[in-house]
């Protein structure tokens, strides 16, 4: 069984302690979901695993043939690269066996009577046997296909971001690594994407680990999970659900420990204010316990949650008015007859495609951009906080604090408490020793609740989110989740992540695009069900509508006999049966001999799908005609 462990991992950034004297291990065809707040060095972990880092101290180890695949939230690719040239990048066994292969075929072909030309090319076949990497071109267009991806010799530039993200996702996944690494994967993946991926992790029989703040993604998809805290590494066995029932328990058990701690640091504190002259042995061990309470009552203090309470401006009960609303840009129909009335305490959850018009219905209501005709009103008291994908405007030569500070130094929380700058970030999870830090030296989740922050310290009624899941944590996200359900305002949010549109949106704007928007009352889990409900139900009636004609030709009154044109049929099913099963032979055989030439395989590959398919129907042919066949 192939393993991979790390013993006695510890490692700086800066002056920043990430990891202090880790250890653990990944087991073969296990699923591990890393979670932990921004910028305690999860994507740092994730890029010490994939040995792209040297830790600072610790050992990695694993067996030679130990094959490591990574999806990097940096995508690095050729931009003069096809889609498909890009998938087949790699150095895992079954993507150097058909480069080899290729390359030894070029040889080949340049000079067929060299002898070296012709045992490189017999040793490269074996190879491609040895690693089954025959179907590895058909095998990567399926995956391509099933993210979107149909056009396989696209250059890489013309792609968009999301597009190279799903390339790059495919390229780890067709390199079927010992170890697959992913760094939120379902970034720009809509729903029967993420769908599918859950199933491939779930099915992938090697080990996994990924960090995701898709917590039904990380629901479906892993069996354990593995938190990053204090610089230390805390194992959870089980999915999501599990881990948030186990951490519950967890902090309900320490919530009694730190009771009983608190209770006696404070007769400690007394006994230590007493001033006691005599310092024999006994009370020298006592000031020593109470060093040891301080310490631990700091640590409490000091791992208080994130939290929001800002006094924001009233609102009128019009917040958003749009009437017959259409944009296109660069020839793309954007919005149609769009009809909206946005009112206070709304909760509008916006997804659908990508490139369908979201990002620029919000350009729209912040008035970045005009509309071509139609109408846009928005109330008189309207204050609009607008929360985009880039936080480009954040300065990386700036500090922390000085961010802020250019907003306010003192901010109204709701309980109309005043609170510093300073302490605004702390409750932020922002630690003092990196109020004084540059932007730069922040982490990309940082960074965002950086940004987040600056937002809701303007006081704004309106909040237009736009995809605010994408490098939030968890824990941001859960109580991000908290501060707009008791917002006092209308909340707008574009995002492809279910569990947060389950816990926010009561309404749901679906783009499928050239202005087409499905609007939907409800939960985005109960829309989706119902969405596959009725694919399921056309499917069916589909089925039914066959099956009724099919009878209808076939069984028009009581059959008990065959009729002149089956009894032809029959007499010749069988050698058809025959026939077919033969052809089948024929191209498994075919397919072993076809290695070089990837164009054919495929062309047989699909042969052989038809193939199958008919065998099933002729069979099923013959089973009904067998019962009217007298003996």
């Amino acid at each position: 069984m192939k393993e991979f462990t790390i013993e006695h991992l510890s490692h700086d950034v800066g002056t920043k302690k990430l990891f202090d004297d880790i250890t653990f291990s990944i087991k073969e065809k296990q699923k591990i979901g890393l979670v932990g707040v921004n910028g305690t060095g999860k994507s740092t972990l994730l890029d010490i695993v994939a040995q792209v880092t040297e830790p600072d101290q610790g050992h990695l180890s694993h067996s030679q043939d130990y094959y490591i695949g990574y999806l990097r939230q940096a995508a690095h690719f050729r931009n003069d690269h096809t889609v498909l040239n890009t998938v087949f990048e790699g150095d895992t066994p079954m993507m150097q066996a058909v480069k080899d292969y290729e390359n030894a075929l070029h040889m080949l072909e340049e000079n067929y009577e060299s002898k070296q030309a012709q045992q490189a090319f017999s040793k490269a076949e074996e190879k491609m046997n040895k690693e089954n990497a025959w179907t590895a071109d058909a095998e990567a267009k399926t995956i391509l296909n099933k993210l979107g991806i149909t056009d396989m010799n696209a250059e890489m530039s013309d792609l968009s971001g999301g597009q190279v993200k799903r390339v790059m996702l495919a390229q780890v996944l067709i390199q079927a690594p010992d170890l697959l690494i992913l760094d939120e994967p379902t970034n720009h993946l809509d729903y029967e994407m993420i769908h599918w991926l859950e199933g491939y992790i779930k099915n992938y029989q090697k080990a996994v680990l990924l960090v995701s703040h898709d917590r039904y993604f990380l629901n479906h998809s892993v069996d354990t999970i593995i938190e990053l805290r204090h610089q230390k590494l805390f194992t959870y066995p089980g999915n999501y659900e599990k881990y948030v029932q186990l951490k519950a328990e967890e902090e309900a058990a320490l919530a009694a420990h730190q009771h009983k701690q608190k209770q006696m640091y404070k007769k400690e504190l007394e006994w230590m204010r007493e001033g006691v002259r005599a310092r024999g042995t006994k009370q020298k061990a006592r000031v020593e316990r109470f060093k040891e309470l301080e310490s631990e009552s700091k640590q409490m203090t000091s791992s208080a949650s994130l939290s929001m309470n800002f006094q924001n401006q009233r609102l009128g009960n019009k917040v958003i008015e749009f009437e017959d609303a259409h944009l296109s840009i660069a020839g793309k129909t954007l919005l149609k007859d769009f009809n909206l009335l946005v009112q206070n305490r709304d909760r509008i959850g916006i997804t659908g495609e990508n490139g369908s018009g979201k990002s620029s219905l919000f350009n729209v209501i912040a008035g970045r951009i005009p509309l071509d005709s139609g109408q846009i009103t928005l109330g008189e008291t309207v204050k609009i906080g607008y929360y985009t994908q880039h936080t480009a405007q954040l300065d990386p030569s700036q500090r922390v604090i000085n961010y802020l500070q250019e907003t306010a130094n003192h901010i109204q929380l709701g309980d109309g408490q005043s609170v510093s700058v300073s302490q605004l970030l702390e409750r932020f999870l922002f630690s003092k020793e990196s109020h004084g830090s540059l932007i730069g030296s922040l982490s990309g989740g940082e960074r965002k609740r950086l940004y987040l922050l600056n937002i809701l310290m303007q006081k704004p009624n309106v909040l237009l989110l736009d995809e605010p899941t994408n490098d939030l944590d968890i824990e941001t996200l859960t109580v991000l989740e908290d501060y707009l359900e008791s917002f006092e305002g209308a909340v707008l949010t574009i995002s492809h992540d279910r569990y947060f549109l389950d816990k926010l949106a009561h309404q749901l704007l679906i783009f499928h695009g050239r202005g087409d928007i499905e609007s939907y009352v409800g939960r985005m889990s109960d829309y989706l069900e119902k969405k596959a409900d009725h694919r399921a139900d056309t499917q069916q009636q589909a089925k039914a509508v066959k099956s009724k004609k099919e009878q209808e030709k076939e069984v028009k009154k009581e059959k008990t006999r065959l009729n002149y044109h089956e009894k032809k049929e029959w007499e010749s099913i069988e050698e058809e049966l025959f026939t077919m099963d033969e052809r089948l032979e024929e191209i498994a055989e075919e397919m072993a001999v076809s290695g070089h030439d990837l164009g054919k395989l495929q062309d047989l590959d699909k042969e052989r799908i038809e193939l199958e398919n008919a065998l099933e129907d002729k069979m099923n042919r013959w089973e009904y005609l067998a019962q009217f066949v007298k003996e």
